[in-house]
């Protein structure tokens, strides 16, 4: 597996849970279950997805600029979690806001897979797409299993 398949696994959730969670209306306990998972993915992600390819491709003049703009992106995506956890679930603003995380998510994991994937399919060798691979997915499952600890404690 290389770097850009683990990552559109991740992306492909994301995608699924932001468009389920627009399907829901009013306090239910599917609305905030799908925007649990949701926010959590997106964490356990950005945190895996800035280690262990951002940060390499930072290391290589030509990655620099489109890693910081993908690691602005992350943070915007984060205050919009924030905005729509502050944001009580009745409310008639929390679907035009789930909708705004949404489109921000679709917008940076399409422009991340046409555009970043394609230069960094150019820096990077096929063992260091690989080695990544295996850097991203072993953080990303320990973000998780470490998620999965705290809330259960």
């Amino acid at each position: 597996m290389t770097i850009f398949e683990a990552l559109r696994q991740s992306h492909e959730l994301q995608r699924t849970l932001a468009a389920k969670m627009l399907q829901t209306s009013g306090d239910t306990p599917d609305r905030h279950s799908l925007f649990a998972t949701l926010k959590d993915e997106l964490a356990v992600h950005a945190l895996a997805e800035e280690r262990h390819f951002y940060i390499p491709l930072m290391q290589l003049d030509p990655g620099v600029d489109l890693s910081r703009h993908a690691i602005a992106e992350h943070h915007a995506i984060d205050e919009l979690v924030e905005a729509l956890q502050a944001t009580d679930a009745s409310s008639p603003g929390w679907l035009p806001l789930a909708r705004k995380l949404a489109d921000k998510v679709t917008h940076h994991l399409h422009e991340e897979e046409q555009r970043f994937f394609q230069m960094a399919g150019k820096l990077l060798t096929d063992a260091q797409k690989t080695t990544l691979a295996g850097d991203y997915v072993s953080e990303y499952a320990a973000a998780k299993a470490n998620l999965a600890s705290s809330a259960a404690a």
